[in-house]
């Protein structure tokens, strides 16, 4: 029903750029919002940024102004550009989408992650 597949992670010195990309086009339900999380090791799963199907963003404290998240509902993508990486930015990072599709019903669908490594 709803596939969602990241690419784009790597390896990056510090103070370089990453771009994420979350294809959602073989989904079959409309997502609402969309976001990216990340996951560092030994620590909780954390939102990094979303974007609503009317494309108001929100992102963490951490990233803002280094981070930049954009979605193109026609072809059901997000992406998150990340600029000035640092160190602390390595993580696993995660597509996510809910659904919503009726009152108080809500669906959460998840990427399967991707690897991102700052470097010094």
């Amino acid at each position: 029903q709803v596939q969602l597949v990241e690419s784009g992670g790597g390896l990056v010195q510090a103070g370089g750029s990453l771009r994420l990309s979350c294809d959602a086009s073989r989904s079959t339900v409309r997502l609402d919002a969309m976001a990216w999380y990340r996951q560092a090791p030994g620590k909780q799963r954390e939102l990094v940024a979303s974007v609503s199907s009317g494309g108001s963003t929100n992102y963490a404290d951490s990233v803002k102004g280094r981070f930049t998240i954009s979605r193109d509902n026609a072809k059901n993508t997000v992406d998150l550009q990340m600029n000035s990486l640092k160190l602390e930015d390595t993580a696993v990072y995660y597509c996510y989408g809910v659904s919503r599709p009726s009152l108080g019903v809500k669906f959460d669908y998840w990427g399967q992650g991707t690897q991102v490594t700052v470097s010094s």
